[in-house]
């Protein structure tokens, strides 16, 4: 007989965080199951609850935490680096690590999307003015330099969401290739 590990209050909490990312980006807010997300991390719907109070707390969290994950990400990369070596570093983990997981990706579609809500669309905005903020410190490059950096992963984005990030498509081609010559 296998005994099961009781998990903490913060494990659980991530478990809950890791199956709402999936669910969320599988259905966006409003299509999301909280009955799904909770028999993914393996504990009531009534504690979802508990833990986070509504969907749209617990979709807020998420977010959060996604945000969160690409900062520490780039920090990682770029630690030690300044200026352009700053932004490739950065921007080669974002093609390799963070776009290349399916599921963040279509979640941080599914939160850009949800900014019609104005707590959400606050939430949006934190995470990604810190992104900003931090690339333009550790970077010390001038506006102009930061938002083609911004502009090119938002292209990518959307070409992965697409499904051409390796795409053989002339067109396509042209744009990827574009990105790569511009960093």
């Amino acid at each position: 007989m296998t005994t099961a590990v009781r998990q903490s209050a913060d494990e659980r909490r991530e478990a809950v965080l890791d199956a709402a990312q999936v669910e969320f980006a599988a259905r966006g807010l409003h299509g999301a199951s909280t009955e799904a997300i909770a028999k993914a991390a393996g504990i009531s719907q009534p504690y979802v609850f508990r833990l986070f109070g509504t969907k749209k707390e617990l979709f807020k969290a998420t977010i959060a935490r996604c945000m969160r994950e690409t900062l520490e990400t780039f920090q990682r990369a770029a630690e030690g680096k300044r200026g352009e070596d700053a932004l490739d570093a950065m921007g080669s983990v974002y093609v390799t690590d963070l776009i290349a997981d399916r599921t963040r990706l279509k979640a941080q579609l599914e939160a850009y999307s949800a900014c019609d809500d104005p707590e959400i669309c606050q939430v949006v905005r934190d995470g990604f003015g810190d992104l900003v903020a931090y690339v333009e410190r550790v970077s010390g490059l001038p506006p102009e330099r930061v938002s083609a950096f911004f502009a090119q992963g938002m292209l990518i984005n959307v070409m992965s969401a697409m499904g051409l990030k390796d795409s053989e498509e002339p067109w396509a081609r042209r744009l990827i290739d574009g990105c790569k010559e511009g960093a």
